[in-house]
């Protein structure tokens, strides 16, 4: 049984953050550090969870604390899901926003039946604008 630790708001880097994206499977910029830094650096809420100095999950934010939280990266080493971590870092997040606060994330197509299970209900009244890049 390993022993997972998490933290809010630790200190992270692009690279480790990378790293940690290329093993969940989750689809982000990868090949880009210096993106991926910037979007830690404009972050409000990070909860990440730790197997001792290894980084194995990640719940990044953005969020004014009052209103709304954007739950926009959720991703956990392939070697440690199914193991409760993903549901933690929710949790996590969750206790450091108040009840008055709307929990939101966007969903890839093949975790569709994932989110319900941790108490998301499925919003069909969202629009977005597509990144070019």
């Amino acid at each position: 049984m390993v022993d997972i630790f998490y933290k809010v708001n630790a200190n992270l880097n692009g690279d480790q953050v990378a790293e940690l994206f290329k093993k969940s499977g989750i689809n982000r910029p990868v090949d880009q550090p210096d993106r991926i830094q910037k979007m830690i650096d404009n972050s409000d809420l990070i909860v990440t969870a730790w197997d001792n100095s290894k980084l194995v999950g990640i719940a990044r934010s953005l969020t004014d604390f009052h209103y709304c939280c954007y739950l926009s990266d959720l991703a956990v080493d392939e070697d440690y899901q199914n193991c409760g971590i993903e549901t933690e870092l929710i949790n996590r997040t969750r206790a450091q926003l108040t009840d008055e606060v709307t929990l939101v994330l966007l969903s890839a197509p093949s975790a569709m039946t994932y989110y319900p299970k941790q108490g998301f209900d499925k919003a069909d009244c969202a629009w977005i604008i597509k990144r070019k890049v």
